[in-house]
């Protein structure tokens, strides 16, 4: 009965689904181009690098693992690492103190 599970899932995984004009990764990026601007190159290329190192399958493997053949770090502590450290919040600004002797709304 395994021999026919294996085999029944290794043809499912080869099989080409009707609907992938509208699911996957490149269904996604079609209806994005469906709005009035389209998509920005450099959020393309994020969401490439999202898809290729970050997304996992039931396996736990990445599609770059999978083409290359070796793991890599994860992305998020990769990115963290070598991110910059955030700038200080500005000074807020202090609030002017009311004078109700200078009223700007009545003529003098």
């Amino acid at each position: 009965m395994e021999t026919y599970h294996a085999w029944a899932s290794d043809l499912a995984g080869q099989f080409q689904r009707a609907s992938s004009a509208v699911e996957g990764r490149n269904g996604y990026l079609s209806q994005l181009n469906h709005c009035a601007r389209g998509t920005p190159t450099q959020r393309l290329k994020v969401m490439t690098v999202i898809h290729n190192f970050d997304l996992k399958r039931a396996d736990g493997t990445t599609a770059a693992e999978r083409l290359f053949g070796t793991s890599f770090p994860d992305l998020f502590d990769w990115m963290v690492d070598r991110m910059a450290p955030l700038p200080v919040p500005r000074k807020p600004r202090t609030p002017k103190k009311f004078n109700p002797l200078k009223l700007l709304t009545v003529p003098a």
